[in-house]
C-alpha cells in the first residue's frame, strides 16, 4: 500500500469516508483515525498498529454537540466537563449508542469520546461524514508520535492516507475521565489536570493499578507504552552519580550528569511533555542504550510525564 501524504483536510477526509485509514495530528499526539460506524475500516487500524483487539479505541466528533451520535446517555457532571475543556485534551467515557460496534470499545458497553482543539484535526473532523475512532499514530507499544515525520516512520506503507499538519503542541495522550461510575474516576492522567478537574469536581478518584483480568476501559491501562527501544531508568532529585558513557542520554528539568552523550534540560513541565516522544524516538535512531529521565513533581501535567515514564520503563 502506498500512504498518501496531504496538506488538505477535505481531501484526508475522502479517504476516510470511503474506509480507509488516515493519520492526522491533534493537540495532543497523531492519531490514526477510521470511520467509527464502519467495523472493516476500524479493524484496519489494529491491523496496521498491531494493536490487541481487547484495548478501546477513543471517538473523535468535531464538534460538542456530535457527543450524542456514539453516547446514549451524558451524565450531568460530564457536561459540565464538556462545557468547560471541549474541545481540547480531555476524554469523556460514557454509555455507548448501539450503533458503535463492538470493536471500537473493545466490547464493553461504554465509549470513550473526545473533541480536538486542533485547527487542521476540527477541519478533518468536520469533512468525515461520521465520527472518527482514532488511538495514537504509531506501532503499538511505540512512543506516540508528535510530528507527521514519525508517523511515516512507523506506518507508511501501513495506511490510506497522511494528513500532515504542525507538531503537537502538548505531546501526551489526552486526560480520559469516567463520567459512568459515580464519583467519576481518573483512568489516564493528561494535560487536563487533577487539579483542574477537582475545580469542578471535587469528588472525581483516581483509579488504583490495573489488575490481570480486568477488562481495560480506556487505552493505556493494560498493555506496555510508549517504550523506546532504549532501557529507561527513572531517577529522582537529588541527583546521585548516574553510570554514563557515549551510549547513555538524560531528560528532565535538573542540568545533566556529566559524560552523556545526549541531553535535553526542559525549561518547564510543558516542554518535558511536549518534546518526551520524540526525544525517546532521537535516542533510538542514534543507537542510545540507556535514558535517564528525571521524574518531575507529581502536580499538574507532571503527574502525567511521570505516568508515561513508569509505562515507558515497564514497571507497570
Amino acid at each position: 500500500m502506498q500512504t498518501l501524504l496531504t496538506d488538505r483536510p477535505e481531501e484526508a477526509a475522502s479517504w476516510l469516508n470511503r474506509g480507509e485509514t488516515v493519520a492526522f495530528p491533534t493537540e495532543t499526539v497523531y492519531g490514526l483515525g477510521a470511520d467509527a460506524f464502519n467495523a472493516d475500516a476500524v479493524a484496519k487500524i489494529f491491523k496496521a498498529k498491531g494493536r490487541p483487539s481487547d484495548n478501546p479505541l477513543i471517538v473523535h466528533v468535531a464538534t460538542p454537540d456530535r457527543i450524542g451520535e456514539v453516547a446514549r446517555e451524558i451524565s450531568d457532571t460530564a457536561k459540565m466537563l464538556v462545557e468547560r475543556f471541549f474541545p481540547g485534551p480531555l476524554t469523556l467515557v460514557l454509555k455507548k449508542r448501539d450503533v458503535v460496534p463492538e470493536i471500537v470499545s473493545a466490547g464493553l458497553p461504554t465509549i470513550g469520546v473526545r473533541c480536538p482543539s486542533h485547527p487542521v484535526a476540527s477541519e478533518f473532523l468536520r469533512y468525515c461524514k461520521h465520527p472518527v475512532a482514532a488511538p495514537s499514530a504509531n506501532l503499538s507499544g511505540r512512543p506516540s508520535p508528535t510530528d507527521w515525520k514519525t508517523v511515516y516512520h512507523d506506518l507508511g506503507g501501513r495506511i490510506a492516507c497522511l494528513l500532515r499538519g504542525e507538531p503537537s503542541t502538548i505531546g501526551l495522550e489526552s486526560t480520559i475521565v469516567d463520567c459512568t461510575v459515580n464519583p467519576p474516576c481518573l483512568l489516564r492522567t493528561g494535560a487536563v489536570s487533577i487539579e483542574s478537574l477537582r475545580e469542578l469536581v471535587p469528588d472525581i478518584e483516581i483509579a488504583t493499578a490495573y489488575k490481570p483480568g480486568e477488562a481495560p476501559k480506556s487505552p493505556g491501562q493494560k498493555y506496555r507504552h510508549y517504550s523506546p527501544e532504549a532501557e529507561i531508568v527513572l531517577v529522582e532529585t537529588p541527583l546521585q552519580n548516574l553510570p554514563t558513557d557515549s551510549r547513555t542520554a538524560w531528560i528532565g528539568l535538573s542540568a545533566a550528569p556529566e559524560g552523556a552523550a545526549k541531553t535535553l534540560q526542559c525549561r518547564d513541565m510543558a516542554e518535558y511533555a511536549r518534546v518526551l516522544f520524540g526525544f525517546f524516538r532521537t535516542c533510538d535512531a542514534e543507537g542510545i542504550s540507556k535514558i535517564y529521565c528525571e521524574l518531575p513533581p507529581e502536580e499538574g501535567i507532571g503527574r502525567a510525564i511521570r505516568d508515561r515514564l513508569v509505562k515507558a520503563a515497564g514497571i507497570k
